[in-house]
């Protein structure tokens, strides 16, 4: 049985389209433990209003298929990020630059996930190891 992922920030952020017009669009977005989910805005309207409606589709950024969080520009009030996919594949996002800035929040969340990966890597290699028993190494001739 899988738990939901507990949510770290909930707002809005800006993300560009891949279309010819690349234009801005507003998403909901919900920053969890395992990554960003994105969800069309519907309605307008402040993005905190309880009355906020959401699209029955989402997309999910997982972190295990990210590789950075990178281009950080500050311009007239916004901060505009990219988000690296594994496959190369970028995503421009954009936010209000007053409070903490969702492109700090997701490089956090990004590296706290990749070093519980690495050290869970790290441990599981050494159980490995374990269980095999001696390789040899350590016994005199």
């Amino acid at each position: 049985m899988s738990f939901p992922a507990k949510v770290m920030r909930d707002g809005q952020l800006e993300k560009r389209s891949s279309g010819l017009l690349q234009l801005w669009k507003k998403k909901r977005c919900a920053l969890t433990e395992d990554g960003l989910r994105l969800r069309d805005c519907k309605g307008g309207g402040d993005a905190a209003a309880p009355t906020f409606a959401w699209s029955s589709k989402a997309k999910e950024l997982r972190f295990e298929r990210m590789a950075t969080v990178d281009c950080v520009e500050y311009k007239r009030g916004l901060v505009y990020f990219t988000v690296v996919m594994a496959t190369g594949k970028e995503i421009d996002f954009r936010c209000p630059q007053e409070g903490t800035a969702w492109n700090a929040e997701i490089a956090l969340a990004l590296v706290r996930y990749k070093n519980l990966q690495a050290v869970q890597t790290g441990r599981n290699r050494r159980l490995s190891g374990a269980h095999l028993g001696s390789t040899g190494e350590d016994e005199e001739l």
